[in-house]
């Protein structure tokens, strides 16, 4: 079969053909009459192995190994083309991401561009610092998905509370941190529940509600104090929880002074730690935290646990109680 007719068949040009030749990839076996190359069926089929092995992504010369060294792994050469593949991927996703994510900044000019590339940049660098001043000067322009992402993956506190601030003042992401809330890893649900904690409005609140009811205790405890600095009675029983068991039990007890600012739920407060008090199961550091958690609770049925409590048997708490009473001018 001479060049013309092989190259038909195939669909491989002559020119590439003659290439593959001069690479030693191809050698036809004979001539005709007049000195023109003849290619015999073994070279077809050896062309079609040529082209199947280059449409995989080898180069020419891993084609030439393929094919003529004996002890060529088919096995290792799939698996580096696996290998290079999911490289190749990762690389196209990740600049599809940012060319995303430099769309949805709608930036007016090429300065807005350039500006939002090297956001990006800053918060995807390896150095906390870099990533912190990042989250700083962001000005509330960085992509709200990349603000996200970086929330969630940040392990640094400093530059975790600069993320989260810059998501605050860039507004938005709520349904991705959602997402978060149901991340499989533990860290990713709490960095989701305090990013949602810094967001206000009614939109993260009602978040911050449905977190309640997490089955990760972790994540009811973020948004409990949070809850109860916006006025939600709801986080009451988890605020007086976490009291007990000594959780955050500073910022639960500051939580539950400010929903105490209301006369209704201060006596809803008020009879819940009492109710709490009563556990004969509590150990006496947990009691004397419920006392002192009395402290910010105005109305009368705090007033008379106190003085109940001014008798009891442990003498930190019958102390506290004292003092506590002094303060509201009942000792």
């Amino acid at each position: 079969m001479l060049i013309g007719e092989v190259a038909r068949r195939s669909g491989v040009s002559a020119r590439m053909l003659r290439h593959y030749e001069s690479l030693g990839l191809v050698r036809p076996t004979g001539r005709n009459d007049v000195g023109y190359r003849e290619y015999s069926g073994e070279d077809v089929r050896r062309i079609f192995h040529i082209e199947s092995l280059r449409s995989l992504g080898l180069s020419l010369r891993e084609v030439g190994r393929a094919l003529d060294d004996p002890g060529f792994s088919p096995a290792g050469l799939v698996d580096d083309l696996v290998r290079r593949t999911r490289e190749r991927i990762a690389s196209e996703t990740e600049l599809l991401t940012r060319l995303s994510r430099i769309g949805a900044a709608g930036p007016e000019d090429w300065e807005g561009v350039l500006r939002t590339v090297a956001l990006l940049q800053g918060l995807g660098s390896s150095s906390p610092g870099t990533r912190q001043r990042a989250a700083l000067s962001s000005g509330g322009e960085a992509p709200v998905e990349a603000l996200v992402e970086a929330v969630l993956s940040e392990r640094d506190p400093s530059v975790a509370g600069a993320l989260r601030w810059a998501l605050a003042r860039a507004g938005g992401g709520l349904p991705l941190l959602a997402e978060g809330l149901d991340s499989p890893d533990a860290a990713v649900r709490a960095r989701a529940v305090r990013a949602v904690a810094g967001i206000p409005g009614e939109a993260a609140s009602a978040l911050l509600r449905d977190a309640l009811g997490h089955p990760d205790v972790a994540v009811r405890r973020y948004a409990a104090p949070a809850l109860g600095a916006r006025g939600v009675a709801e986080a009451v029983p988890t605020l007086i929880g976490m009291v007990a068991e000594a959780v955050r039990d500073v910022d639960a007890a500051d939580a539950l002074g400010v929903l105490a600012g209301d006369p209704e739920t201060a006596e809803r407060i008020a009879s819940a730690l009492v109710g709490r008090l009563a556990d004969p199961v509590l150990d006496a550091p947990a009691r004397r935290r419920l006392t002192q958690a009395l402290a910010d609770i105005p109305g009368p049925t705090a007033t008379r646990a106190l003085g109940e409590l001014a008798e009891d048997g442990d003498r930190g708490v019958a102390v506290t109680a004292v003092y506590l009473l002094g303060l509201r001018g009942e000792g």
